[in-house]
């Protein structure tokens, strides 16, 4: 089974404080984009075989599709094994979700191929053993994400628009992310606002409202440049994706989204313009 595993991007991300497991309770409006891997899954007698195309990522237990897989036949108790190739379209540590895209449509490749007729909100509840963002990558679309990962509402969908995305030459390990906002003081944005424009569907309102608490933190040099160019080129929102260094700005046009881009890739190498999604994965 092929899927394509989309990346996304958070319109709005706050910091709620951290759980007494360790982990951090969130409050996300994601958005899947049209950015994805190439995952292919097979079935295989048993164990577990991965290769992915980037050899700078890891294999093995370290790997989100993998441990996906591990999880899926733990939790169903089903006898067999896979084989999973990846092709890596979305870059590594850029707060787009790329590993977590590639678990979620690990899990529903496996959850058809072994007929195990786990609804979505159990491979939610799979999912989120892997980490908080496979949720949100196994529904897709639009939507609040709160707590862990694990509640999703869907909200209303963005009008068509146009994407840039700009990914400058660093990763950023979202472990040591969170650690940096445990040490500081966050400013918050205004969560209620922009929980009402995405009641109402005001666009206008989620894009004055949006807002990422990661911006106080990870220092990118290069973002208020990108900010810039995207901004003289016409875009509605700009800001940094997860927990960074990517910045994506919004456009309404595509031919301002082109001309930012040619801009931005002067000063970023890795540039892509694509669109928006309603779904986290689907057969290629």
């Amino acid at each position: 089974m092929k899927l394509k595993a989309f990346a996304k991007i958070n319109l709005f991300l706050d910091i709620l404080g951290k759980l007494e497991n360790g982990y951090h309770s969130l409050f996300m409006v994601m958005q899947s984009i049209d950015l994805y891997d190439e995952v292919e899954v097979e079935k295989a007698p048993s164990g577990i075989k991965l290769t992915v195309s980037d050899r700078d990522i890891p294999l093995g237990g370290k790997n989100t599709a993998y441990k996906a897989a591990k999880i899926f036949f733990a939790d169903t108790g089903i006898d067999g094994g896979a084989v999973i190739s990846i092709k890596k379209n979305i870059p590594k540590e850029a707060g787009l979700a790329g590993g977590s895209a590639d678990a979620a449509a690990v899990i529903r490749a496996l959850n058809s191929l072994y007929g195990a007729g786990l609804s979505v909100p159990e491979m939610c509840r799979m999912g989120l053993k892997v980490g908080s963002d496979v949720p949100f990558c196994i529904v897709g679309g639009t939507c609040l994400a709160q707590n862990t990962g694990g509640i999703l509402s869907p909200l209303v969908e963005l009008r068509d628009c146009t994407v840039v995305l700009a990914k400058p030459d660093r990763g950023v390990s979202t472990r040591w992310a969170y650690e940096q906002a445990d040490a500081v003081h966050l400013y918050h944005p205004d969560r209620l606002k922009i929980l009402d424009c995405c009641e109402k569907g005001d666009v206008d309102g989620i894009y004055k409202y949006a807002g990422n608490v990661f911006e106080q933190i990870v220092e990118v040099p290069e973002r208020v440049d990108i900010k810039r160019i995207m901004r003289e080129n016409g875009c509605r929102l700009c800001q940094m994706s997860g927990s960074g260094p990517t910045v994506f700005g919004i456009f309404e046009n595509d031919d301002d989204a082109d001309k930012a881009a040619r801009a931005v890739k002067k000063i970023c190498d890795e540039v892509y313009v694509t669109g928006l999604q309603s779904k986290g994965s689907q057969e290629a």
